[in-house]
C-alpha cells in the first residue's frame, strides 16, 4: 500500500467539523488552514474519503509541495514532481484550476499554462516520448498558491462531492449538499430527535439529515475520477468498500424517525419529494405545505435547522422583517426547541427577538453569511433499564 497525503478543501468555517469526520474514518489530520484539511492515508483512504466525507467539496491527492516567487521557479519545481509515479503515458492530463492567495504569482492563466509544459517536460524525460497522445483515463490538476507555497494536486473526485446524484430539482438559492451536512454536525442533532425545516426549499438538510440517520455514505451513487486510475488503486478496491457501505446502512423504522419540512410554495415541495426519493430516504421525511409563521409540533425539545430568504434578489428585500419577525414569534412559541438558522441578511439578529448563544462564520460559496445558533433545553434524562 502506497502512502499519500490527500488534501481535502470544504466551505470556510466547518474546517473542525471535516477535520472531525476523517478522524471518525480513522486517519491522522495533518495541516489545517482556511477551507482545508489534509490527512494522510493509502489507497483505501483515498476511496473512504470520496465515498463516506459528507462535508469535504473534494479529495485531492498532493503531488508535490514547495516555494515559488517566479515562474521559473514555478517551472523548476513542478518538473521536478516525480509524475510518472502517478500518470501513465497515454494519460490525458492537464491543469484544471489554478487559484492563488497573497502570493507574488498571481496570475492563474500563466500559472496554468507554465504547470502543463513543466509536466510536459518531467513526462518526456521520464518515458523516453516527444508527443503524449493523451488519449487515456484523465488526470486533471489543480494547484493551490498561499503565501508563495505551492501545492499540486490531482483531483481525485471529479465532479465536486456535493452532488450526490440525488437533488436533479431544486428550488431558489438552494444550499449545497455538503454545507448542509456541515451544519447538522455543528448542532447536537442525533437520528433519534426531532428535526425540522420550516423554510425546507428542496429538502437538503433534511434529505442529509436522513441519509446519516440511516448511515447511507453520501458517495454510493456516484462516480469518482480516481476510479479509472487502475496503475494507482485496484479497481477491486472500490467495489469492496462499496459493497461494505452497502452492508451498513440501516434503515431505521419510519414511525421511530421524525423529520419533517414545510414551505409555501408547493412546486418547491414536489421537487422535495422527489429528491428524497432519489436518495432513498422518503419514507424518513414528511413533507407538508404551510408557511414558516404558522409552524408547530406537538413534541418538546426538538430542533430546527433552515436556510430562510436573505433577499437573493432586491425585490425581495421588503419582505424579510416580515418574515424574520413572525419566525421569531415561532421561537417564542417554541421555548423547548432548539434553532439554527444560516443567513447573509444582516438585520437578522435585530429582527429575531432572542440573543443567539453564538454566530459562526461561515462562506456559503462566496457569501458572507452567518450560522444562529440557539440551543434550546435539554429532554430530562432517561433512567436506565
Amino acid at each position: 500500500m502506497k502512502e499519500f497525503t490527500l488534501v481535502c478543501p470544504c466551505h470556510f468555517g466547518t474546517e473542525a467539523v471535516l477535520k472531525r469526520e476523517i478522524y471518525d474514518l480513522g486517519y491522522d489530520t495533518g495541516e489545517v488552514t482556511d477551507g482545508r484539511v489534509s490527512f494522510f492515508g493509502d489507497e483505501e483512504a483515498l476511496v473512504r474519503a470520496n465515498m463516506c466525507l459528507r462535508t469535504a467539496e473534494r479529495v485531492l491527492l498532493l503531488v508535490g509541495k514547495f516555494t515559488a516567487q517566479s515562474f521559473d521557479e514555478l517551472f523548476d519545481g513542478i518538473k521536478a514532481l516525480p509524475w510518472e509515479e502517478y500518470l501513465p503515458k497515454d494519460a490525458a492530463f492537464w491543469v484544471t484550476k489554478a487559484s492563488s492567495v497573497r502570493s507574488k504569482l498571481f496570475s492563474t492563466s500563466d500559472i496554468q499554462s507554465i504547470a502543463k509544459k513543466a509536466m510536459v517536460e518531467s513526462m518526456k524525460k521520464a518515458y523516453g516520448l516527444e508527443i503524449f497522445p493523451e488519449d487515456g483515463q484523465k488526470y486533471p490538476v489543480r494547484i493551490f498558491i498561499r503565501n508563495d507555497v505551492v501545492e499540486v494536486t490531482l483531483d481525485t473526485s471529479g465532479d465536486s462531492l456535493h452532488k450526490r446524484g440525488y437533488r436533479a430539482l431544486h428550488g431558489e438559492a438552494p444550499i449545497s449538499e455538503t454545507l448542509a451536512a456541515s451544519l447538522i454536525m455543528l448542532t447536537p442533532w442525533r437520528g433519534d430527535r426531532i428535526l425540522a425545516d420550516p423554510f425546507c426549499g428542496s429538502g437538503t438538510f433534511l434529505i442529509e439529515a436522513a441519509m446519516m440517520a440511516a448511515h447511507i455514505a453520501p458517495g454510493l451513487n456516484r462516480d469518482f475520477n480516481a476510479k479509472n486510475w487502475t496503475n494507482i488503486i485496484p479497481p477491486e478496491l472500490w467495489k469492496e468498500i462499496r459493497r461494505e457501505l452497502m452492508d451498513e446502512i440501516y434503515m431505521p423504522d419510519p414511525a421511530d424517525v421524525d423529520i419533517q419540512g414545510f414551505d409555501a410554495d408547493g412546486n418547491v415541495l414536489k421537487a422535495a419529494r422527489e429528491n428524497a426519493r432519489a436518495a432513498g430516504v422518503d419514507e424518513l421525511i414528511h413533507f407538508q405545505r404551510r408557511e414558516a409563521s404558522e409552524f408547530s409540533h406537538s413534541g418538546k425539545y426538538g430542533f430546527v435547522i433552515t436556510n430562510p430568504p436573505y433577499g437573493e434578489r432586491l425585490e425581495d428585500l421588503d419582505t424579510l422583517p416580515g418574515i424574520y419577525g413572525g419566525f421569531s414569534e415561532v421561537m417564542d412559541r417554541m421555548d423547548t426547541w432548539s434553532f439554527y438558522i444560516i443567513t447573509a441578511w444582516e438585520d437578522a439578529g435585530t429582527v429575531i427577538r432572542r440573543k443567539p448563544q453564538k454566530i459562526r462564520k461561515i462562506y456559503n460559496g462566496m457569501i458572507r453569511t452567518g450560522f444562529y445558533m440557539y440551543p434550546g433545553l435539554k429532554p430530562p434524562r432517561r433512567d436506565k433499564a
